[in-house]
């Protein structure tokens, strides 16, 4: 790891610091969104880390201790929310934010999965898990957390997925 990026457990801080972060990139506000994780992460459900890239929050990772709607729900841990900030990308942190989740969830599994957008916007997420050993789970294309049957009619948005699983 490089001597620039630490990567450390959520902390209550962070919520606001992560949140601007989306405010910067003309995101909208995901305050909500991330209290709950960090409630989620008091009590067990989910862990989440985060990418200090020179003293500046850069992005994180949430892994949820069981899948709750996928190919996978009740059966392993998935990675369930992953953000690199635009400012921040192209220096490797996503690489290693994906080993540090990878590690963290060793002990409890020796399966880890996750589910893809299949647009554009996550061309560099879906590049990024194949490198990092990640494969289909043979399920097919699911949209709105269920599978898409043949020729069903969906829109490429952030709810058309792809699941992915990797051995660790």
């Amino acid at each position: 790891m490089s001597s620039n990026l630490t990567i450390r457990k959520m902390q209550a801080g962070d919520v606001a610091l992560l949140d601007q972060q989306f405010i910067k990139q003309n995101w909208p506000s995901r305050k909500i969104v991330l209290t709950h994780y960090l409630a989620e992460q008091q009590s067990g459900e989910r862990l989440v880390l985060i990418a200090l890239f020179k003293s500046q929050v850069a992005g994180y990772v949430t892994l949820m201790t069981l899948a709750k709607a996928s190919p996978f729900q009740g059966m392993y841990p998935e990675i369930a929310d992953f953000n690199v900030f635009e400012q921040f990308q192209k220096f490797g942190i996503g690489g290693q934010l994906l080993t540090a989740i990878e590690n963290a969830a060793q002990p409890m599994t020796k399966l880890v999965t996750l589910g893809v957008g299949l647009h554009s916007g996550y061309g560099p997420a879906q590049r990024l898990y194949v490198k990092h050993g990640f494969i289909p789970d043979g399920s097919g294309v699911w949209y709105n957390n269920r599978p898409l049957a043949m020729n069903a009619p969906c829109f490429n948005d952030n709810e058309l997925v792809l699941y992915l699983s990797k051995s660790i």
